[in-house]
């Protein structure tokens, strides 16, 4: 082989069995663009270093599918999101279903609008029915708590949602939950854990040529399943609950406006102003740099939209709307509103819940910490991840229910026992576990409208709740401190650092614990991620993401309210987070 000069160059070696595997891959592809795409690569791989490089990474191992589904880009080849993969993943669904709870399992099927979607649902609904199965294909593109409650509701053995929620417009995803004869009855509509993930998985990997799989009819659900989606979260507010609000609401470019404009008309809003501009379904995400809530300036339309109307609350779906984030008016931040923390809306939703179930009006009191659930009594719990703030425990200790701390996802938050509300800070609520037992986006604003008009009708606000809590409870104020790489060899790296080398001091406190969750807790099974607790009562959570290529670190201080009031204590929280902020930084080495 020569170069351009007619010099003499090296071949170029591919991986073990690579071309032999590609090949195989696009001979059974099902997809005509997906399959020219492989075999371009496969022709110049030969002589092509870029081409070589790019069918590497097209079969450096399968797209792994673990407790979250699957996850990834969007192209040709196994460790991409393509209807191959789909169509290997539910035939590999359909045979762990079929061994564990015999012959035909009923499975609904919903999906979002991002690129391939409805494709990648199709091509599931298909391999269902073909494997013996019942396929029930949601009416269009809908929120992924729809799906969830469809599990419940209908009383399917599972439910498939093809959606990356808020990754970047590249990405698709496959998630699963479970429910009729495959879990028990307080697990039914919550996502896979152990050891579902490894049969599902074994089964993948046994799956032989696709295109000897059959494929069926799938049978096309109609809206009255929206409608009974709707119905329930109706259910969870008074009649008329936020009316007398001005509310600005934002899909973010993804599915949740129809369905979010009708719940939130339910509970009362007569004044929604939609963003325009992110109001219909849009795959490439035009207006956002990242379509999450959370992301710097993800809100701006929102906010100034706002602005323009006088509105008394913005809340933001992400694009599969099983999220929820909220923002305020605050005459001390910069342009009059300020975005709630996921943490601020967690302790927010959660006291709605605690009141609503014990009776109790108001929030009042000190309280100890209360950081687990072991009582058996039969009383409520309030569940939040280990990540989020430790506020909860002790709003739910105030009320004399109890307090549940998991692993991070709901796939473990929405399966604590007696749950009654879970969260977790990356804006995920349950506010109906008996209706959908996963995060909600939908229901959690209907129940923060109907929070913000319970206390516009009262001459208050939300800002006068959170201080009522802080007031109780002591100021908690959380941050994260993210860093999202390309190498995904930086973040193992940086997690042995903080293994090996904990700090012995943040924000001007002593370590006093450190705690590496790999080997479990008291309270949790083994995890990545490290616990560092200091003296004076701050925490730090590191962790690898399971989604997103970030390593994160989750922030708190707690500061009590001494006699030089609220906003002393504040303001002394938020210059201890700057403080701790910089250590934290400084022991991970990113």
């Amino acid at each position: 082989m020569t170069d351009a000069q007619g010099s003499e160059t090296a071949p170029i070696v591919l991986g073990p069995d690579v071309l032999g595997r590609a090949r195989t891959w696009a001979e059974q592809d099902p997809d005509p663009a997906t399959r020219a795409e492989l075999e371009g690569l496969i022709a110049l791989a030969g002589t092509d270093e870029d081409a070589a490089a790019e069918l590497s990474s097209r079969f450096a191992g399968p797209l792994e599918f673990g407790t979250a589904g699957l996850r990834g880009e969007i192209g040709a080849g196994e460790t991409r999101m393509n209807r191959a993969t789909v169509t290997r993943a539910t035939a590999g669904l359909m045979a762990a279903l079929t061994a564990e709870i015999g012959p035909d399992p009923v499975v609904v099927i919903g999906h979002d609008a991002r690129h391939g979607s409805h494709e990648f649902a199709r091509d599931a609904a298909e391999i269902v029915a073909g494997a013996g199965g019942r396929a029930l294909l949601l009416p269009r593109p809908l929120p992924t708590p729809v799906l969830a409650f469809a599990v419940r509701h209908l009383g399917t053995d599972a439910g498939i949602m093809v959606t990356a929620s808020h990754n970047p417009p590249r990405d698709n995803g496959y998630k699963v939950y479970l429910g009729g004869r495959a879990v028990p009855a307080e697990e039914r509509g919550t996502q896979i854990v152990a050891p579902w993930d490894a049969r599902i998985a074994e089964a993948i990997a046994a799956v032989g040529d696709l295109r000897e799989l059959p494929r069926g009819e799938r049978e096309g659900l109609g809206e009255e399943i929206v409608e009974a989606y709707l119905d329930r979260v109706a259910s969870l507010v008074p009649a008329g609950a936020a009316e007398g609000l001005t509310i600005v609401h934002t899909s973010m470019h993804g599915v949740g406006a129809e369905t979010a404009r009708a719940a939130l008309a339910r509970a009362g809003v007569s004044e929604l102003h939609e963003v325009a501009e992110q109001a219909e379904p849009d795959p490439d995400f035009p207006t956002v740099a990242f379509p999450n809530p959370e992301e710097p300036g993800a809100l701006d339309l929102a906010l100034a939209l706002a602005r323009g109307t006088g509105a008394d609350l913005v809340i933001a779906n992400d694009p599969d709307a099983d999220r929820c984030s909220a923002a305020i008016p605050a005459s001390h931040a910069a342009g009059g509103w300020r975005q709630l923390t996921g943490d601020e809306i967690g302790a927010l939703l959660g006291d709605q819940a605690a009141r609503a179930g014990t009776g109790t009006p108001t929030t009042s009191g000190s309280t100890p910490d209360g950081t687990s659930a072991s009582a058996s009594d039969g009383r409520p719990v309030l569940a939040s991840s280990v990540v989020s703030s430790r506020l909860l425990g002790r709003i739910a200790a105030a009320h004399g229910i109890d307090h549940a701390v998991t692993l991070t996802g709901f796939k473990w938050i929405a399966r604590a026992p007696r749950i009654v509300f879970g969260y977790e800070e990356a804006i995920g609520y349950c506010v109906d576990p008996e209706g959908v037992r996963d995060k909600d986006g939908i229901s959690a604003a209907v129940r923060l409208a109907a929070l913000a008009g319970e206390t516009h009708r009262a001459g208050r606000t939300l800002q006068d709740l959170l201080d009522d809590l802080a007031l109780a409870h002591g100021v908690h104020v959380t941050a994260p401190l993210t860093v999202r790489v390309t190498d995904l060899t930086l973040i193992s790296r940086a997690m042995t650092r903080v293994r090996e080398q904990p700090p012995t001091e943040l924000g001007g406190s002593p370590v006093t614990v450190s705690l590496d969750l790999a080997h479990g807790s008291a309270d949790l099974p083994p995890t990545d991620g490290v616990v560092w607790e200091t003296e004076i009562g701050d925490r730090v959570v590191v962790r690898p993401s399971g989604t997103e290529p970030k390593l994160k670190c989750y922030l708190e201080v707690v500061q009590p309210v001494g006699r030089a009031g609220l906003a002393a204590a504040r303001e002394a929280a938020d210059t201890r987070m700057a403080v701790l902020r910089e250590d934290v930084a400084a022991a991970i080495g990113m």
